[in-house]
């Protein structure tokens, strides 16, 4: 029985994928005084979509070769490491785009965002993610979802992030329900990594960002695809329907609340 539908938020709810790799691209520009955002830092964040940025950073710098350049400025940024310069930078730039409720609004995946409506009438929601929960709670009020949410998993509530199974095993554990009763909505590769760990009934969607990635990855014959945006809250019923009467044949799903 599916108890539980858990979704990733960051190119899962809404575009901060790409409006994260722009903000890195925008970065390097300025390091390196280009005329106009940098589109390999675009291409390297696309191959480390789910990491904390810490790691992001660290990868954009090395594909980049940007560590000569930041190291000089860790003084005037105050960190111990050259990647930290980047993500400092990064840090002034992102927040800045995402701090408008409307830009946020016409970057959400109005399909996904519709599953989740949807799964409110019989599961409990969760939100599993390694973005800060200040800038989740932001996200979610600004999608008018945050009162459809049951719980939030942020980074800071783990240890270890993605593509380790910590923070959905953390959310399963809160919610009371097992791994197995759980239905996760994913689109990048490490994401789904993290909920296939777990235990979890994957449904990992294809966007832009992540299409490539995900069929480059053995890990997606664990899950089920999503190439058609349209197709997803069919997907998820068919799926949770699927599940529910193998796991108790004859039965219908519970409501939330039902004795």
């Amino acid at each position: 029985m599916i108890r539980a539908c858990l979704f990733d938020l960051d190119g899962t709810l809404v575009q901060t994928e790409k409006l994260k790799a722009l903000a890195y691209a925008i970065a390097v520009q300025l390091v390196r005084g280009y005329f106009e955002p940098e589109q390999r830092a675009i291409e390297a964040y696309r191959e480390n979509i789910g990491v904390p940025q810490d790691i992001a950073s660290q990868y954009i710098m090395e594909k980049l070769n940007l560590e000569e350049e930041l190291r000089p400025l860790m003084k005037e940024y105050n960190v111990s490491a050259p990647a930290q310069v980047l993500k400092k930078i990064w840090t002034d730039i992102y927040p800045t785009m995402v701090a408008n409720p409307a830009l946020l609004k016409r970057n959400q995946w109005p399909y996904t965002v519709d599953v989740l409506r949807l799964v409110k009438k019989t599961c409990f929601i969760a939100i599993v993610t390694g973005s800060p929960r200040s800038a989740v709670l932001h996200v979610l009020h600004a999608l008018e979802i945050d009162s459809m949410v049951d719980l939030i998993v942020s980074g800071e509530d783990v240890t270890h992030g993605k593509p380790d199974p910590e923070s959905y095993l953390l959310a399963a554990r809160k919610l009371q329900v097992l791994p197995e009763e759980c239905l996760v909505l994913e689109d990048s590769v490490n994401g789904v990594r993290a909920a296939v760990a777990a235990g979890m009934n994957v449904v990992a969607i294809a966007t832009p960002f992540t299409n490539a990635s995900l069929h480059s990855s053995e890990i997606i014959e664990d899950a089920w695809i999503v190439h058609e945006p349209e197709m997803v809250a069919e997907i998820v019923r068919q799926r949770v329907e699927e599940h529910n009467r193998i796991a108790h044949p004859g039965s219908r799903p519970e409501q939330k609340g039902e004795s």
